[in-house]
């Protein structure tokens, strides 16, 4: 009885957590909100170059490690072969990591960007358009993925070549040793993990309700209210529980490769009706404008200067992204046994980057292309910008349509993904957790997501999940030299 009751307190003291931030943030919106606001705010102020510096240490450890003789080593025996095929393994990690984001911002970000661009940039004109590109492919490129690989290849490594729990403590053996990771450090990280998991993607959740409300106004004159919402809510969350429940085999494979077709439908569609060539050119442009300042870009924060924009995007999504590497790596991790490193870094990291270059060559275009009033008009609301744009397009109601359907595809693999990694992280890393944990976790996720979509503080919860989520970027440093630290000792080059 003394270990199962060891054992669960990772599922126990994790629900406590979450519990008391919903009733903090239900019974008290205003004080959680400048909680929340003030430690982001110093977070920003003072720690900017840490995330920048950090971010881009991932990109460069995770190519280096790919390209080295570590490149060789398998996520698993010498013998073991991939459990997925590239299709398959691409379209859930890709539904896991990016997704509904994807959706909600293919339009918003670029429009954004181009009628506000950071600098001494004339906003409305060809050089706006272009930073516009440079930056949505930044920010939804290598070192977004880069973050996502470092957890899931090291997960993946200790996993199944060391045949560790699949736990982010049992990353840190080399370091601290098998007593650390089962002692109050080792359970106070997957609990970190557990609490930045449920309230990032509640928030998730919670803009997206949002995006497919406004998506159905827009279409069909739904209302836009609460009604509505938790109609919605409690429809996906049916099926995401259901899926998840199936397990990734029956439920979460499947809708990933329905997802995968959905999204490659709606962006031929669009190519078909939009400005092709003036697309292609973004995509040519934008690849050799990211390329070429990789560099510049990755480090860019001014000492003397102005850093507003920088903080409100560059920073808040590197934040944001380290605030999912828990979940995403873990999932990427349970999906990945038997591949290489190289493989495993190539398909993590290049792969959904040239993905997502070519969703926001597509459909920033689309909207970039209708001019600045059109612009100005869709930024005002970020949830309809997409349907703004699209109306103006042949075909627009169609494409529009199939666009709330894949934003219902994406909430489900993104909640079912995450209602899994949560039964594993609380159920000492098992890779098959019961169906009780993962039903507990999918509506713990629900409820968070219409609790707080109730109380107006879904933008203040992502910003006290990115804030909680701080302790992860030296968490992924020290992710890195334990897994260096096993690599050279591996027996593959003994």
């Amino acid at each position: 009885m003394d270990k199962m009751k060891k054992d669960n307190s990772v599922f126990h003291i994790s629900l406590i957590v979450v519990f008391a931030i919903v009733a903090w943030g239900i019974a008290s919106p205003g004080s959680f909100g400048n909680a929340a606001n003030g430690l982001f705010e110093f977070i920003v102020n003072n720690f900017s170059w840490m995330y920048l510096l950090s971010m881009f240490l991932f990109v460069a450890f995770a190519l280096y490690l790919a390209f080295s003789k570590y490149g060789k080593i398998k996520l698993g025996p010498d013998d073991s072969e991939p459990e997925y095929k590239n299709s398959s393994w691409f379209a859930m990690l890709f539904g896991a990591g990016m997704g509904i984001g994807l959706v909600f911002w293919g339009v918003a970000e670029p429009l954004n960007h181009f009628m506000a661009p950071n600098g001494t940039i004339q906003p409305g004109t060809s050089e706006a358009a272009n930073f516009a590109m440079r930056a949505s492919f930044m920010h939804w490129g290598f070192h977004p993925w880069a973050n996502y690989s470092i957890f899931g290849m090291a997960l993946a490594y200790f996993q199944y070549r060391k045949k560790k729990p699949g736990l982010i403590s049992s990353v840190f053996e080399p370091l601290i040793g098998e007593a650390g990771v089962k002692g109050p450090i080792g359970k106070t990280i997957d609990i970190l993990a557990v609490f930045a998991t449920v309230a990032g993607v509640a928030t998730s959740l919670g803009l997206g309700t949002l995006q497919i409300n406004g998506g159905m106004n827009y279409l069909f004159g739904l209302p836009i209210n609460t009604t509505v919402q938790i109609a919605i809510i409690a429809i996906v969350t049916f099926i995401y529980i259901w899926t998840a429940v199936s397990g990734i085999e029956k439920g979460i494979k499947v809708l990933s490769d329905i997802n995968l077709l959905l999204a490659i439908g709606i962006l031929v569609l669009s190519v078909i009706v939009g400005p092709t060539v003036t697309m292609i050119n973004a995509f040519i442009n934008g690849i050799g404008t990211y390329a070429g300042e990789f560099i510049n870009d990755s480090f860019n924060i001014q000492p003397f200067g102005d850093n507003t924009w920088i903080g409100s995007w560059t920073v808040f999504y590197w934040a944001w992204w380290i605030a999912w590497a828990p979940f995403v790596g873990t999932f990427i991790a349970r999906i990945s046994r038997g591949r290489t490193i190289r493989e495993f870094v190539l398909g993590v990291i290049v792969a959904p980057s040239l993905a997502s270059f070519v969703w926001f060559a597509v459909f920033g275009t689309m909207g970039i292309n209708l001019g600045t009033e059109t612009a100005v008009e869709a930024v005002k609301v970020t949830e309809t910008a997409l349907f703004v744009v699209l109306e103006q397009y042949p075909l627009g109601s169609i494409i529009s349509l199939i666009a709330v359907v894949l934003l219902c595809t994406f909430f489900i693999t993104s909640a079912n993904s995450a209602t899994f990694v949560l039964g594993m992280m609380t159920s000492q890393g098992d890779l098959n957790p019961s169906n009780k944990k993962k039903i507990i976790w999918g509506l713990v996720q629900s409820l968070l997501a219409l609790s707080l979509l109730l109380a107006g503080g879904l933008t203040t919860l992502q910003i006290g999940s990115i804030a909680a989520a701080f302790p992860f970027v030296i968490v992924m440093i020290l992710v890195m030299i334990s897994l260096y630290k096993a690599l050279t000792t591996d027996e593959k080059f003994d």
